[in-house]
């Protein structure tokens, strides 16, 4: 079995720093819009170097989704920064009336999305965002799982024409892709290879996926891990080859069980391969404040909770 390690760990925000920074560099056309949260969205080496093509918008985000999807009209690739609840749940008639009716050429980067934006509360951690994104027509949804693979995507999703919404996170997450990958919109990333379970993931559960394989490797459990970065649109393929071995398939997200990724692949496998499947996701729930870590535990959303929905599943084949 493939095993992967980490010698540092950081947090995706930063990768989208570091990508949107990249971007400054390379293509002229790219902006930047924020929501007076610049520290937050570690926007600071962009505007370092492009304060022209940097607006501070201030605590308006809706104003800020208009601005942008009028920025493209004259050719530019507005990205904008707010935390994911602002980004998604504050706008959403700004975002489906003037970005997605008109297929506007506009990234939506949220930060601090689901539970481990931690302390904050349950006022700021959104768990529905996914759900309401991938429901708008012609929206691509993406949900990176590190460092690496947010800043790949940054970049990747400047060379997209149409509305994209990127989510990322606060805490700190082993690295464990790699740093020169190349990032492919919709195209799913088999991890492991498993004969028992097939595992998909999206965003920081993708790491928890891979401790949970190890565990039911020594268990005698064969796992295939699927890193699910693109939700929207899905890799079917990659799901239904995965369960055409399997036989059954676990999800796992940072995500309201409704809505979110495991809906999208219980969709695809009702439709043309019906399996039994189990659900690692927040049950209908607000969150709360607390530790990242304390949060994932209460809520079953780590590897353990992944290795008891691997059992569950099994037995149901």
């Amino acid at each position: 079995m493939k095993t992967y390690t980490y010698t540092e760990k950081k947090d995706t925000r930063s990768g989208f720093g570091a990508g949107l920074a990249e971007l400054g560099r390379t293509n002229p056309n790219v902006v930047a819009l924020c929501a007076d949260l610049i520290g937050s969205l570690k926007m600071n080496e962009f505007i370092d170097e492009n304060p022209e093509r940097f607006f501070q918008i201030g605590i308006a985000e809706a104003n800020m989704m208009g601005i942008a999807a009028g920025l493209t009209i004259g050719g530019k690739i507005p990205f904008t920064g707010t935390f994911a609840n602002f980004s998604t749940g504050r706008v959403y008639d700004q975002i489906r009336q003037s970005i997605a009716y008109s297929g506007k050429n506009v990234k939506i980067c949220a930060s601090h999305a689901g539970l481990t934006l931690g302390e904050d509360g349950a006022t700021h951690q959104i768990l529905e965002d996914i759900g309401l994104m991938k429901m708008l027509p012609g929206m691509v949804v993406i949900n990176p799982c590190d460092y690496n693979q947010t800043k790949a995507a940054t970049i990747a999703i400047a060379d997209y024409e149409g509305p994209v919404y990127l989510r990322f996170g606060r805490p700190s997450v082993p690295i464990f892709t790699p740093a020169d990958q190349k990032f492919e919109i919709g195209k799913a990333i088999q991890l492991t290879e498993g004969t028992d379970v097939t595992i998909v993931a999206t965003g920081h559960l993708v790491w928890e996926a891979l401790e949970a394989s190890k565990v039911l490797n020594e268990a005698g459990i064969s796992a295939e891990v699927i890193n699910i970065h693109t939700i929207k649109p899905l890799d079917d393929k990659a799901i239904l080859d995965s369960v055409e071995k399997t036989g059954c398939i676990v999800t796992a997200e940072e995500h309201n069980h409704l809505g979110g990724l495991g809906e999208s692949v219980a969709r695809v496998l009702a439709q043309h391969k019906p399996t039994p499947q189990e659900f690692v996701a927040t049950n209908d729930t607000f969150g709360e404040s607390g530790t990242p870590a304390q949060l994932m535990e209460k809520y079953g959303l780590n590897a353990n909770a992944i290795v008891k929905a691997v059992n569950k599943v099994i037995n149901r084949k």
